[in-house]
């Protein structure tokens, strides 16, 4: 798992209104490096479903390759998210460093400072639980870096209730006010 310590939030009076059906109170987190098996995607936005789980599939299947033992879930590293497409990372954490095969390469989820909060969901839902997690942020006077990481702690192997699934969203703390 990825070592996030809870750092003090912002006061409560600086915090938006928040959706109990969304996504819980975000929270300023210190996270530790994590070693990673990826393959990088740049695609356009309705290609996910179809890119998507075949990357997943080939992480994980290089990583049982060559005898790595993932450490948690998978998560996606977005660095670019317009109206031309995505530009993103499929990744998962393992415990010893990838060999470079096919399309997964080696890389990290550095050490950083993030806002976090938990979304509560389908996976349909994550753009409308973005926009609620930038606009708390803006309201708390925190100022986040564009790029952001999705950990997705339960989905569609865990049953068809889309409405259980949990996402970890964060996105790395340019300022705090």
């Amino acid at each position: 798992m990825h070592d996030a310590s809870p750092i003090q939030s912002p006061p409560l009076a600086k915090r938006a209104p928040m959706n109990p059906r969304s996504i819980d109170v975000p929270s300023i987190q210190e996270t530790t490096e994590l070693r990673t098996a990826q393959i990088r995607l740049t695609i356009a936005k309705d290609e996910i479903r179809s890119a998507m789980g075949p990357a997943i599939s080939e992480v994980f299947a290089t990583v049982a390759k060559q005898g790595l033992a993932p450490q948690g879930g998978w998560f996606t590293h977005h660095h670019k998210i317009d109206e031309h497409g995505w530009d993103f990372d499929v990744c998962v954490a393992v415990d010893r460093p990838v060999s470079a095969e096919g399309r997964v390469v080696a890389g990290t989820w550095p050490a950083m400072r993030v806002l976090r909060a938990v979304y509560t969901g389908p996976y349909e839902g994550l753009g409308d639980a973005w926009g609620e997690f930038d606009a708390w942020a803006k309201s708390a006077g925190i100022e986040t870096q564009r790029d952001l990481w999705e950990r997705y702690l339960v989905g569609p192997e865990s049953g068809p209730d889309a409405t259980k699934y949990r996402t970890e969203l964060s996105r790395p703390v340019a300022v705090t006010k």
